[in-house]
C-alpha cells in the first residue's frame, strides 16, 4: 500500500494549472459559439447537437454511477455475503470507468476525490504539515479485498459514504457544454490512461480489476464517438476501423486468464496503438483540428509510441528560453568544457559521461574536496526535458536552475555563472557561438545556462526496439523480453511508479507532475540497516517526506549502474531482488512512510530474469542529438 503522493512546487504546478484552466475554458466558449461548420460533403451540420448527445449520455452515466455505489452501500449495511458485496464494488468501479474520460478531464480534483490513489498528502507549502486523508474507491477496496474487513465496520461504511456524496457532487459540477475538438481529446487520453495507468493496476491494486475495468473503459470510449459521428452526412471511413479495433481489444481484454498473465504488450501494440491513431483520423475526416494547448504530451500525439508524441521544450520558463539548434550547438560545448567550474579542471562530463549512460559509473561521485565524495549518486541525463523536477529530492523544476545549482556547489564544480561569462566573454569562438544563439544578449549568465540546459533537452532517448516493436516497426524482441515488458507492466507492478512510456515518474496521461517515493533503501548490499539519507526530508520536513526520493527513468539503465540514490547496487539482479522482497519493509526496515508495497512479488526466477531482459533492451542512446533537437525545434516554430 502506497502511503504518501508527492508533487513538485505547488505554487508552480497552481500557476501552470490556472493557466490551463483558463486557455481551456477560453477555447470552450469558442468551441460553443462556433455553433455551425460545414463538412466535407458541404452539408451543414450541427456540433452542437453531436455535443448535447454526448454530455446527456454522460450525465446519464453519472446517474448510473450514483445508483451502483448506493447499492454498494446498501449491500455493506445490510452485512451482504462476502460476494455480493464484492461484486457490487465491482459493478460500481464499471460504472466510474464509463465516466471516468470526461470526469478526469474536467473535474480532476473530484474525480480524485472519487478513485485517488490511497494515499496521505502534506501540501508543501503548508506550514501546519496537515496531512490529508485519502477517499474514495481505492480505500474503500482495501476493505473489501481479498476478503471482507469485519474489524471496522464503522469506518468502512463512513468511506463508502463519503465516496456517494463525491459521486453526487460530480452530478452538479458536472460539464454542460463543451466542444467537440475537446470531447476527442478526452477520449483520447482515456485511451492513454487506459495503457499507462489502467492495465498496470495503478488504481485497482488490491482487488486487480484493472483488466475489466479497461475494457468497459475502452466501450465507453467507442459509444461516445459513435454519438459524434451520429447524423453526419457520411460516416469517417477511419470509423469502421476504430470500431473494429474496439471489438480486437475488448476481444483481448475480455479472453485475459487473469491480471498477472494478460499480454500486455500485444495489447499495446496491436490494439492500444491503433486505436488512439484510428480515433485521431476519426477527428481528422470530420475536420476537428486539435486545439492549441502546451501539454508535455502534445495535442497531436497519435499514440504513446508516436516519436513526436512529447515535447521536449515543455518544461520552459518562458517560450523565449526554448532550444534552437544554435543553442544546443554551443550548450554541448560548454558541457564538456572545464571553464564552468572554478578551478578549471572539471566539467559537466566529468560525472555525466555519454558512454555510461550520462552517468559516471561511480556509486557517488568523487568531491572536490579532498577524499569526500558528493551526496549522491550521478543520474542519467537521458529524457531529464520529460520530468517536472529535477535532482533525487525534485528542488528544482527547470533545467536551468539544475545548472546554476551544480555549477555553484562547492563539492561538484564550485564555479559561479558569473565569473564563468567573464571568462567566455573574451574567447572569440565562443562570442560567435553566443552571438548566434543570442543576437540580442551575447554572453550572460542567463544565455550561458539557458545553453547548457538546450543541450539537455536534446538528449531524447525514445526509440528502443521496445519503442520500435510497439510502433509496429521492423524491430524483433526475444521472448524473454516480451515477458519481461508484462512483467513489468503487470506482475512486478514497476509500471505504477515508472510509468509508462517515458518510464519515469512523470505521472501520465497529463504528465505534469514528478512522483517521489519511499522505498526504504539500505546503507549497503548486505542491507542490514537503512540509508541515513533523509531526501526530500531535507528541504521539506514532514513526516511523509523521510527517505523519499524522486523516480528516475528506467531508459537506458543498462548503462548506468551502479543504481539507487547511493549507488548501493551494483547489478540490475541486485535492485529487483530488492524490490522482489518488498523494499525497506521487506529486509525488515521499520518505515511507516514506505510507499513501495511492503509485501513479496514473488517473482518467480525466470521472471526476474525476463523483467532484467526486458530493462537491458529499452537502451537507445542517439549519435546526434543536437541534429534531433534541431529538427523538433524548426517543426514546432512551422
Amino acid at each position: 500500500m502506497r502511503l504518501f503522493s508527492y508533487s513538485p512546487d505547488s505554487d508552480l504546478f497552481r500557476f501552470r494549472l490556472n493557466h490551463a484552466l483558463v486557455l481551456r475554458g477560453t477555447l470552450l466558449l469558442i468551441g460553443y459559439l462556433g455553433w455551425q461548420v460545414y463538412n466535407s460533403r458541404g452539408r451543414a451540420v450541427q456540433p452542437a447537437a453531436a455535443v448535447e448527445k454526448v454530455l446527456d449520455h454522460y450525465r446519464q452515466d453519472l446517474a448510473l454511477l450514483d445508483t451502483s455505489v448506493q447499492r454498494l452501500r446498501v449491500a455493506v449495511i445490510n452485512n451482504e455475503p462476502e460476494p455480493v458485496v464484492q461484486e457490487r464494488f465491482r459493478q460500481a468501479r464499471y460504472a466510474w470507468k464509463r465516466v471516468e474520460w470526461l470526469a478526469e478531464y474536467y473535474h480532476p480534483t473530484t474525480a480524485k476525490s472519487i478513485n485517488g490513489p490511497a494515499l496521505v498528502e502534506v501540501e508543501e507549502d503548508d506550514p501546519l504539515a496537515t496531512e490529508i486523508q485519502p477517499e474514495g474507491f481505492q480505500v474503500v477496496e482495501e476493505y473489501l479485498f481479498p476478503s471482507v474487513s469485519t474489524d471496522d465496520t464503522v469506518a468502512l461504511n463512513h468511506e463508502i459514504a463519503v465516496l456517494h456524496s463525491n459521486v453526487k457532487r460530480l452530478r452538479k459540477v458536472a460539464v454542460d457544454h463543451t466542444s467537440e475538438a475537446h470531447l476527442f481529446d478526452a477520449l483520447r487520453l482515456e485511451l492513454f490512461r487506459i495503457q499507462s495507468l489502467g492495465i498496470t493496476g495503478f488504481d485497482s491494486p488490491v482487488a486487480t480489476g484493472s483488466i475489466p475495468e479497461a475494457a468497459q473503459a475502452i466501450a465507453s470510449v467507442r459509444t461516445n464517438v459513435e454519438l459524434l459521428i451520429q447524423g453526419r452526412s457520411q460516416v469517417p471511413t477511419a470509423w469502421v476501423a476504430f470500431d473494429s479495433l474496439v471489438i480486437h481489444a475488448k476481444q483481448s481484454l475480455d479472453q485475459a486468464p487473469d491480471f498477472n498473465h494478460f499480454d500486455r504488450l500485444a495489447f499495446i501494440r496491436t490494439c492500444a496503438n491503433p486505436l488512439s491513431e484510428a480515433l485521431y483520423r476519426v477527428q481528422q475526416e470530420l475536420h476537428i483540428d486539435p486545439f492549441q494547448e502546451r501539454r508535455l504530451l502534445r495535442t497531436t500525439a497519435r499514440s504513446l509510441s508516436d516519436p513526436n508524441a512529447f515535447d521536449a521544450a515543455y518544461f520552459v520558463a518562458s517560450p523565449a528560453d526554448e532550444p534552437t539548434p544554435e543553442r544546443t550547438l554551443l550548450g554541448q560545448a560548454l558541457f564538456f568544457d572545464p571553464v564552468l567550474s572554478g578551478n578549471n579542471q572539471r566539467s559537466c562530463a566529468s560525472c555525466h559521461q555519454p558512454d555510461k549512460g550520462f552517468s559516471d559509473g561511480v556509486p557517488k561521485s568523487i568531491s572536490l574536496k579532498n577524499g569526500e565524495t558528493v551526496l549522491r549518486n550521478a543520474p542519467t541525463l537521458w529524457n531529464v526535458a520529460y520530468q517536472a523536477a529535477q535532482f533525487y529530492d525534485s528542488r528544482v523544476t527547470y533545467l536551468e536552475d539544475q545548472v546554476v545549482d551544480v555549477i555553484a556547489n562547492p563539492n561538484e564544480m564550485h564555479g559561479s555563472l558569473k565569473e564563468a561569462a567573464r571568462k567566455l566573454s573574451v574567447n572569440k569562438e565562443y562570442l560567435r557561438q553566443f552571438k548566434a544563439a543570442y543576437p540580442e544578449e551575447g554572453v550572460t549568465e542567463h544565455s550561458l545556462k539557458n545553453a547548457l540546459a538546450s543541450y539537455l533537452r536534446s538528449l531524447q532517448s525514445l526509440d528502443s526496439p521496445v519503442d520500435k516493436y510497439l510502433r509496429g516497426e521492423q524491430a524483433e524482441l526475444s521472448l524473454e523480453e516480451k515477458a519481461g515488458f508484462n512483467v513489468f507492466m503487470g506482475k512486478g507492478k514497476c509500471a505504477t511508479c515508472h510509468f509508462y512510456p517515458l518510464y519515469n515518474g512523470t505521472v501520465p496521461p497529463g504528465y505534469e507532475l514528478a512522483e517521489s517515493e519511499v522505498l526504504g533503501v539500505p546503507a549497503s548490499a548486505n542491507g542490514t540497516r537503512l540509508d541515513r539519507d533523509p531526501g526530500k526530508y531535507g528541504l521539506h520536513p514532514v513526516r511523509k517526506n523521510k527517505h523519499a526520493f524522486k523516480t528516475p527513468t528506467v531508459r537506458n539503465v543498462a548503462l548506468t549502474a551502479p543504481y539507487m540514490h547511493n549507488g548501493v547496487y551494483q547489478t540490475l539482479e541486485e535492485v529487483v531482488e530488492f524490490y522482489n522482497k518488498g523494499g525497506g519493509a521487506g529486509l525488515g526496515f521499520s518505515l511507516d512512510n514506505q510507499t513501495l508495497p511492503g509485501d513479496s512479488l514473488h517473482l518467480s526466477t525466470s521472471e526476474k530474469k525476463a523483467l532484467i531482459a526486458f530493462m537491458k533492451v529499452l537502451t537507445s542512446t542517439p549519435a546526434s542529438p543536437v541534429a534531433q533537437v534541431g529538427t523538433s525545434a524548426v517543426a514546432r516554430r512551422n
